[in-house]
């Protein structure tokens, strides 16, 4: 990538060869350079050139017909630097890039080049936008957890989510704040602000993970690894027979959009002192 002159001019950009490789974008072009189902906008040139950009994964995917005109094309990022470029092969048909989750979100200018000459070029805006879905507790909903039989599940949390986007996000940090029974904040783990510790449990990898890649239209279910349904003495929010009411704060942190994606829901308690016997109730408010 291109970093010395922040200022380097499009032109420039256009021929410049950068080292680092991109993540996943979504979008679908066809071969007249117009958005497909995927796609975020439309192309600012409708030269034809490339057959489709799609994003699969975490990959930005550039289709053409083998007998192309033109032997590089480039990826230019929101701010007009040079994000990534690729000699086409003779005969081949398609080119990517790698933008991972780490790539600015927004305009995208994809460009075709024979020897110093532009000869097509297209344009996709590429964002993510992440929602959230569904919510629940083991102890309410076992089946939606990862393996229904561990008594572990009754204190985690399941959280449905989605990208709405056209761009590849990753959650760096699932956060319970309020009136759960042993809150994320100083009230319980106190992890807010702890960059080592995600509150994400993988089932795959049985362990706590740094991050959770959702990528255009994708919905996945992330389980919490942190405990914030276990009633822990002198911490949080205990149970008693006396029914109590209060609410708590579902907060998931993203490395592209860097945007906190929140939704806050109402809590019910009833039943005894022991945690077993304690009912717990969860509605949106």
């Amino acid at each position: 990538m291109t970093r010395n002159n922040p200022h380097i001019s499009r032109r420039t950009a256009l021929r410049t060869v950068a080292g680092t490789a991109l993540a996943s974008m979504a979008g679908c072009m066809d071969d007249n350079g117009s958005a497909g189902p995927n796609g975020s906008s439309s192309p600012k040139g409708e030269s034809g050139v490339f057959r489709q950009v799609t994003v699969e994964g975490t990959e930005l995917i550039v289709q053409f017909d083998s007998d192309s005109e033109f032997d590089q094309i480039n990826l230019i990022q929101p701010d007009g630097e040079l994000l990534g470029q690729r000699e086409v092969a003779t005969g081949s048909q398609q080119v990517s890039f790698d933008i991972g989750t780490t790539y600015a979100p927004g305009e995208y200018e994809i460009v075709a080049l024979s020897g110093e000459e532009t000869v097509g070029e297209s344009s996709l805006s590429v964002q993510p936008n992440l929602g959230i879905v569904e919510m629940g507790i083991g102890r309410n909903q076992p089946e939606e957890m990862w393996d229904e039989s561990e008594s572990e599940i009754d204190e985690e949390a399941y959280v449905t989510l989605e990208n709405q986007g056209t761009g590849p996000d990753a959650v760096t940090k699932l956060l319970f704040i309020g009136d759960v029974p042993y809150p994320s904040d100083e009230e319980g783990t106190n992890y807010v602000d702890d960059e080592d510790v995600s509150g994400t449990y993988d089932p795959e990898s049985d362990s706590e993970v740094k991050q959770i890649i959702i990528v255009p239209g994708e919905q996945i279910t992330l389980y919490s690894s942190r405990s914030p349904f276990a009633f822990v003495p002198g911490a949080g929010t205990s149970c008693s027979e006396e029914s109590k009411t209060g609410e708590f704060e579902l907060i998931l942190e993203t490395r592209v959009s860097r945007d906190r994606v929140t939704k806050t829901y109402s809590i019910q308690y009833s039943g005894a002192q022991e945690t077993d016997n304690c009912e717990i109730s969860i509605s949106e408010t």
